[in-house]
């Protein structure tokens, strides 16, 4: 018997891990390799970011979550280029390994369209990292408020601005402003947090543009009832220390805000692109890679790329978003097709995805979802959102954490990880006091 047949994941998301667990009982080798040792469920990380749960709650170790799977070993890495000839995934510290088939799961990182240097003042949510800045940004917000000098410099520090209505953008200000409102009501004694400004900017004439047009006018009135501001077809020009500009018809007008957040688009990795280069692949306006409807990239049958790399379409030619579901079924595809060209069946019919529908959480009992065309909001798809999102988190463990905080919170409005971590300091002003503070206490 020949040697098994070699399966490379590149990615330990949504896509990468469902392919490596449709390939448990098959006859092949497979090396998974991710830049992170966990899987991180991305839909919650907005949870980290305003202090409801923690890291490692939304995180799951990919070694532990495969350790009973005999033909799949797990290495820390990351992936940097392909040779398609060769068949070799080559990574940073210059390792390569060799591969018959090769399933890119890397998925895509935020767009700034452009402006990276909005980077700096406006973090965007895709890692743990940005989640846990995130969080520090919002709460220090406060802390600054508290200690501010006059109502104008409160008011900068009161107000918070989110740059994009899609779902991620609706959660974010939602959840904002459940801390404002809620939350953090009794806490200060200067200041009174439910003042506080939460602006949502979205670049289109609606919130939640793929979502079915009732829905979003259901989002847009839940969101306005816990007292964020929506401002639509308006342009971001600028993103700064001092807040955003932005353009609103003709007129230019500036926001002064201390907290700004990014909840764009996406873009192609680095890797991303290189992929497209050595395969002499066409990607989209975006990088995504466009791929046969088998997911494999045009003249290399042995690559599959699945999730948000893949520009992938349904039988009308549709491009489907780069959501987790699609990213899941993606994986177990692709684990389909290799399984089959193994036992030497002919080739499958092309990758279906099948659309469960989509949701969108707002606030406490508050969501809209399009589950199977019925669309359901308020009490109701808030409950589905809950029950979905426990099932899909990987570990049981994390599931049971995760609904006992949920459970806590939702009668008590507390945030059990209202932690300010990393360096305070995010001003020149806190800077002068850090260095006071330290040559006092020297």
């Amino acid at each position: 018997m020949g040697e098994k047949h070699r399966v490379v994941i590149l990615g330990g998301g949504f896509g990468g891990l469902a392919a490596a667990q449709k390939l448990k009982r098959a006859p092949v080798e497979i090396t998974l390799i991710d830049r992170r040792n966990f899987h991180l469920f991305q839909p919650l990380l907005y949870q980290v970011a305003t202090g409801s749960l923690s890291p490692g709650e939304i995180a799951a170790p990919i070694r532990g979550v495969l350790s009973r799977q005999k033909n799949t070993s797990v290495l820390l890495g990351e992936a940097v280029d392909v040779d398609p000839q060769a068949k070799r995934a080559i990574l940073r510290d210059g390792a390569a390994f060799e591969y018959d088939s090769l399933i890119v799961a890397t998925g895509t990182h935020t767009s700034y369209y452009g402006n990276d240097s909005w980077r700096e003042w406006a973090p965007s949510l895709k890692s743990v990292e940005e989640a846990t800045a995130i969080r520090h940004k919002i709460l220090y917000a406060f802390e600054r408020a508290e200690r501010a000098a006059t109502p104008e410099e409160a008011g900068a520090w009161l107000t918070f601005v989110i740059v994009g209505a899609g779902a991620t953008g609706l959660e974010l200000s939602g959840a904002l402003a459940e801390i404002a409102r809620e939350t953090l009501r009794h806490d200060f004694r200067k200041i009174d947090p439910q003042k506080a400004r939460i602006i949502l900017m979205e670049g289109a004439p609606r919130v939640l543009g793929p979502f079915p047009e009732d829905l979003s006018v259901k989002a847009e009135k839940l969101v306005s009832r816990l007292g964020v501001e929506v401002l639509k077809s308006v342009m971001v020009t600028n993103i700064d220390a001092r807040g955003v500009t932005f353009k609103r018809g003709d007129s230019s007008e500036v926001l002064a805000a201390k907290t700004v957040l990014w909840a764009g688009g996406v873009t192609a990795t680095p890797f991303g692109r290189r992929l497209a280069e050595r395969t002499k692949s066409e990607s989209d306006r975006s990088g995504r890679i466009k791929v046969n409807r088998d997911l494999t990239v045009p003249n290399f049958p042995d690559i599959f790329i699945i999730g948000d790399l893949a520009h992938a379409v349904d039988e009308k030619g549709t491009p489907l978003p780069g959501v987790a579901q699609v990213a899941m079924q993606g994986g177990a595809y692709a684990a389909k097709v290799i399984r089959a060209r193994l036992e030497g069946k002919k080739e499958l019919p092309p990758f279906h995805y099948f659309n469960k529908g989509e949701m969108a959480v707002i606030g406490r009992a508050a969501a809209v979802a399009n589950i199977f065309g019925i669309h359901v909001s308020g009490l109701l798809a808030w409950l589905m959102w809950v029950f979905i999102h426990l099932i899909y988190i990987v570990e049981f463990q994390s599931r049971v954490q995760v609904f006992v905080q949920w459970g806590f919170e939702y009668f008590t409005f507390s945030r059990g990880a209202r932690l300010i971590t990393g360096q305070a300091a995010t001003d020149s002003v806190d800077q002068a006091a850090s260095m006071y503070n330290k040559s006092n206490s020297s």
